[in-house]
């Protein structure tokens, strides 16, 4: 039969046309040592090449404890697909070994009458632990942990933690195995210990002697993602402890799933940076993507950057006659409001960077508007100098040079204070920082430059003074 692949250079490509020989053949025990090599995410990757008859066999194929991690890996519309056609109790046992957070993202999606019956085929304090996750806001702490935890008591020995954890992770499956939570008999929560310093204790040490205070890295189920996020960041933590107002452990949320919730709020941020409908952080899937999907996550923004750019086209207008009488003026429009555009765009991105680490916030932002004011006089300084000289070699004469010169400083300091005031601003009002950021914030700094610019011309250049 096939040799083993080498895990380190594994992709789905190279295993896809083999997987469809193997189906053509009905070499059904040669498919199935073949997904043995294949991890969750790769098989989960390749699904879509396959009939929905195919997916059945391939999934009936895995053994039970691999079937469970690819179907938690597929797409809504595949885990329906294979509910709908799993007999019950084949249904029921991958229902059972999946996540409890799995588990309810899965029901989340689903129709009442589905989950109902889902439910029914379930052990009953597996759905407890989904309803528990249920109650809990999508984007709130607690609809992201999982209540399949293994806790210890502080009376413990080292030697009977380890036994306990031996055998509650062979009788299920527990998502974290890094470290392990302190409660009492009434399930309040008191401290931690990790598995790495677990086997290294002496066997008859108590777990109160050596557990780890845990008072700054506990949750609040309605803690929303983002905070969530940033506490696993800042403390670079595999897992937190999830408590309820009386302090009781309910839950766990571990490294897995904070990245796929960083990874959403940066997929978000990217999409509004770049004027697109973000669908709460939804990435663009090019393997099932359509023509109407990219055009109604796009188009909207399209109009409405196009109708604030009909004022533009008002200032250019407006100045009709300055431009006819001065014709080399239009030569550094694009000039001046390319780099306004540059200017303002790095501000911004800075500062929305900034509010999503935390690093900036209305306890310090005085100073960050000073520190980026102070910037925004060296580069406008800087930038003015260099279109002065622009303007100045190819000939316009030093009086127009220098009117670029000014109104690029100008443009400037105006470019990067909308940059640094539009997602403070955002923020304030409740809405998302990213939104106001890349083509609006250069949109603002296009008319107001426009007007900067000709406004500076009237008052400096011989020719435009009688037109003011």
């Amino acid at each position: 039969m096939n040799q083993k692949i080498n895990k380190n250079i594994q992709s789905w490509t190279l295993f896809l046309p083999e997987i469809q020989n193997l189906i053509k053949a009905k070499d059904f025990s040669g498919l199935k040592e073949l997904l043995e090599d294949m991890y969750p995410i790769d098989l989960a990757e390749l699904w879509f090449n396959f009939s929905d008859e195919e997916k059945l066999l391939l999934f009936k194929l895995l053994e039970p404890t691999r079937a469970v991690e690819v179907f938690e890996e597929l797409d809504l519309v595949d885990q329906e697909i294979l509910l709908g056609k799993l007999e019950d109790g084949s249904l029921g046992q991958v229902l059972d070994e999946m996540a409890s957070d799995e588990k309810a993202k899965l029901f989340h999606n689903l129709p009442q009458r589905t989950v109902k019956k889902l439910m029914s085929l379930m052990k009953k304090d597996e759905v407890d632990k989904v309803e528990k996750i249920l109650k809990f806001p999508e984007d709130s702490a607690g609809y992201l942990m999982n209540t399949d935890f293994i806790d210890l008591k502080p009376e413990m020995t080292a030697k009977q933690a380890l036994e306990k954890v031996q055998r509650l992770s062979r009788l299920r499956r527990v998502e974290n195995l890094y470290a392990f939570y302190v409660t009492d008999n009434e399930g309040k929560l008191l401290g931690g210990v990790t598995l790495r310093k677990l086997i290294a204790l002496p066997p008859d040490i108590r777990i109160s002697e050596v557990m780890n205070p845990v008072n700054l890295i506990k949750i609040k189920p309605k803690n929303d993602q983002d905070s969530v996020a940033k506490l696993f960041t800042k403390y670079d933590l595999t897992v937190a402890p999830v408590i309820d107002k009386d302090n009781r452990l309910i839950g766990t949320i571990v490294i897995d799933d904070v990245v796929d919730i960083i990874h959403k709020l940066d997929t978000k941020q990217i999409y509004e940076i770049g004027m697109m409908t973000p669908e709460e952080g939804k990435e663009i899937d090019y393997t099932t993507a359509t023509p109407f999907s990219l055009v109604k996550r796009r188009v909207g923004w399209l109009i409405f950057l196009l109708i604030m750019n009909f004022l533009s086209a008002t200032v250019l207008q407006t100045f009709e006659t300055a431009l006819a009488t001065v014709v080399s003026l239009t030569f550094f429009i694009p000039m001046l409001l390319g780099t306004g555009g540059n200017a303002g765009t790095q501000t911004s991105i800075t500062i929305i960077r900034g509010i999503a680490t935390g690093d900036v916030s209305f306890n310090n932002v005085w100073r960050i508007i000073k520190v980026e004011i102070f910037a925004a006089i060296i580069m406008a300084f800087l930038v003015g100098i260099v279109s002065f000289g622009r303007a100045f070699f190819i000939g316009e004469g030093w009086l127009v040079a220098f009117v670029v010169g000014l109104s690029m400083c100008v443009l400037i300091l105006l470019a990067i204070t909308t940059g640094i005031t539009l997602p403070l601003l955002s923020k304030k009002i409740g809405l998302d920082p990213a939104s106001l950021a890349g083509p609006v914030t250069t949109t603002i700094v296009d008319v107001i430059g426009l007007i900067i610019y000709f406004k500076i011309a009237q008052l400096l250049l011989p020719q435009l003074q009688t037109l003011q």
